[in-house]
């Protein structure tokens, strides 16, 4: 039977190695998550009282303290008008008092702010996608609630290579490619996820010219969940998270009856032959596609990883096509992502349409009337980890790349911190929450990019 092969999305494969050397971000303490919200009653010392015209201040904060047993003092007036009030020890019901009274407009605590958290990772700056208020998606607000703690990604990519700022992230993984040509290891499916090299030959893989290896997984799981405050390199988005590396892509591409399995299998389903899945995850990033309508196989696949709760995210494709004719993107039950430039336009590549759900960034290494395989532009791509083999695994690296292969796994770190604070939510609640809390693109989106660019920390706050 004829297997229908998939290809990765991404572009500028041609990779200039970004140095670590940058001004380094001012690091700041993490504040546990829901640190920031108003406290509840009684559990506040200070108060923003503002009263109303006439009313006898001093003669309010006694009535309430005598009624509590409580010492009430006013220390200033705001420019606003209205007093912070202190008391000398946290009492229940104080700030209810306070909103009761007749002649107080109105009583609220004084909330505590924190600085948001900033990761300490040199190139950490050079991570434009994460905090600029054009193109990004608002990561750092996020941190302040969640950072991945505790969620686990499974990365279907073409492996997992060592990476400082990935081997803590790694869980035990598998490679789902069942043939040998294909795994370039010299045998089928086994339990060894390392990215042997998908590089090719002129004239193979129906290609021309030939290409290196593109190390496409270890970048795609940069993205999601790089180690971060290690000062060394980037900083992942859900930098706490664990990733499953299962390795579907090797030379040429995968096929989907591969994928389909490996679906299964990193959601928590059975596969014969294959040893339980140990850590199953929650969120699957699938980097990957190819064209044609949605197959029953993955339909069927997908369907049954939505059924165990997990979320599965999906490139829109890089063909500056709609995004209906190309699969997985087209299936139900997946979260399809089209990418963004830094200026928050639809980028040149990317595929559009209804069937996508929401943007993300996914950067832009050259212009689109540059030749493919340039590089006019890399401060504009997507900066992660990487490897520096031609063919096989050399040493780790980072390099910017393009590509909805890249906006995928800002959305699966995204649902990775959603699912670190909220473990309960399901696929169906996650895909509305990303949309009703998607900012409007902030470029032009000609075709249809979703619900809008995803804001991080709007849609982790909302969960």
């Amino acid at each position: 039977m004829k297997r229908s092969r998939v290809s990765t999305f991404v572009t500028g494969a041609t990779a200039l190695v970004l140095t670590t050397f940058a001004i380094q971000a001012p690091a700041h303490a993490q504040v546990p998550a829901g640190s920031e919200a108003a406290p509840a009653d009684g559990q506040s010392q200070q108060y923003i009282v503002q009263f109303k015209a006439g009313a006898d201040r001093g003669a309010a904060l006694r009535a309430i303290g005598n009624r509590l047993g409580v010492s009430l003092t006013e220390q200033r007036q705001l420019a606003v008008g209205a007093h912070v009030i202190t008391v000398n020890r946290r009492t229940a019901g104080l700030l209810a008092a306070l909103q009761a009274r007749g002649d107080v407009e109105y009583a609220e605590p004084d909330t505590q702010m924190y600085a948001l958290s900033t990761p300490n990772d040199p190139n950490y700056p050079q991570q434009w996608d994460y905090f600029e208020p054009t193109g990004g998606m608002n990561v750092p607000g996020a941190w302040d609630l969640a950072t991945g703690t505790g969620a686990v990604v499974a990365v279907l990519d073409t492996g997992r290579t060592s990476h400082p700022d990935l081997d803590a992230r790694w869980l035990g993984g598998y490679d789902f490619i069942s043939s040998s040509t294909i795994s370039r290891d010299g045998n089928g499916r086994d339990a060894d996820a390392q990215d042997q090299g998908d590089w090719y030959a002129a004239g193979e893989c129906g290609q021309t010219t030939a290409s290196n290896s593109s190390w496409h997984g270890t970048h795609v799981a940069g993205t999601i969940a790089a180690v971060a405050n290690n000062s060394l390199g980037v900083a992942g988005i859900a930098y706490n998270a664990r990733v499953v590396p299962v390795r579907v892509l090797g030379k040429c591409g995968g096929t989907s009856s591969d994928i389909a399995d490996a679906i299964v299998w990193a959601s928590g389903g059975s596969v014969a032959g294959v040893p339980a899945n140990p850590n199953p995850a929650k969120v699957i990033n699938m980097s990957l596609g190819g064209s044609g309508s949605c197959s029953q196989t993955y339909r069927r696949a997908i369907s049954s990883a939505n059924s165990r709760g997990t979320t599965v995210v999906v490139a829109a494709g890089n063909s500056n096509a709609n995004a209906s004719g190309f699969s997985p993107a087209n299936c139900a039950g997946v979260v399809t992502v089209a990418a963004l430039d830094r200026d928050g336009n639809r980028a040149f590549y990317s595929n559009y349409g209804s069937t996508v759900e929401v943007a993300a960034p996914g950067g832009e290494v050259r212009l689109e009337t540059d030749p493919p395989g340039t590089r006019s532009t890399p401060q504009n791509g997507i900066l992660s980890t990487l490897n520096d083999g031609a063919t096989t695994p050399g040493n780790p690296t980072y390099t910017t790349y393009m590509g909805t292969s890249m906006a995928a796994p800002h959305v699966a770190g995204l649902v990775a911190l959603m699912l670190s604070r909220n473990p309960s939510l399901t696929p169906t609640q996650v895909l509305a929450a990303l949309q009703a809390h998607a900012r409007p693109i902030p470029g032009t989106c000609s075709g249809g990019c979703g619900a809008g660019l995803v804001d991080a920390a709007a849609t982790v706050a909302a969960v």
